[in-house]
């Protein structure tokens, strides 16, 4: 069994695997469009995590990494992320594109799962404009940190996946998030 990570799973695989690549899946954008009440936020204060949406553009690529999980840990880890990405979250199969082989011979694209939240779960925070969503980042907290750490270490995790790519949502949110973290700071 094949996993993607396009989150949080980029850096924080807390689950046994037996091989990681990197690579894309097309015909998604990645967002900051989901609610987390249960990582980043709080029921009373949610923060805000990535979801992908379908591109009009079906060779758009979202780049992550895969990961292959072995038989005998197969059920525990889809146990594990079940609830992990229990607020929303469905699996879906894609397409994945190995980018790089991490020494493995001749990897051919194949299919894996990757958590989705759709637009019609009630997590769904929807479409907003960068700075109330770095506004909402800025100030969220949750049990597992702060919503910034996790949009700092994604726009991190991505500059070293795929320098060349310009996932401009991701980055155009940290740069307005920083500005206000320095703001709040120099106050």
């Amino acid at each position: 069994m094949w996993i993607f990570g396009y989150g949080s799973l980029i850096w924080k695989a807390d689950f046994p695997y037996k091989l990681k690549l990197n690579g894309y899946i097309k015909g998604f954008v990645r967002r900051f469009y989901q609610h987390s009440i249960d990582h980043r936020g709080t029921p009373h204060k949610p923060g805000r995590v990535v979801t992908l949406l379908p591109s009009c553009d079906t060779e758009a690529k979202v780049w992550g990494v895969a990961y292959e999980i072995g038989e005998e840990d197969t059920e525990s880890v889809i146990k594990h992320l079940d609830f992990r990405e229990k607020n929303g979250y469905e699996k879906v199969a894609v397409k994945f594109y190995p980018a790089n082989n991490n020494g493995v011979e001749n990897v051919e694209p194949f299919d894996l799962c990757i958590y989705l939240g759709t637009a019609d779960n009630q997590y769904y925070a929807g479409e907003s404009d960068i700075d109330s969503i770095a506004r909402i980042i800025v100030d969220s907290h949750g049990p597992s940190g702060s919503n910034k750490e996790y949009l700092y270490n994604l726009a991190s995790a991505m500059r070293d996946l795929a320098p060349n790519e310009n996932d401009n949502h991701l980055f155009e949110l940290e740069a307005a998030v920083r500005i206000l973290d320095n703001e709040r700071a120099i106050c």
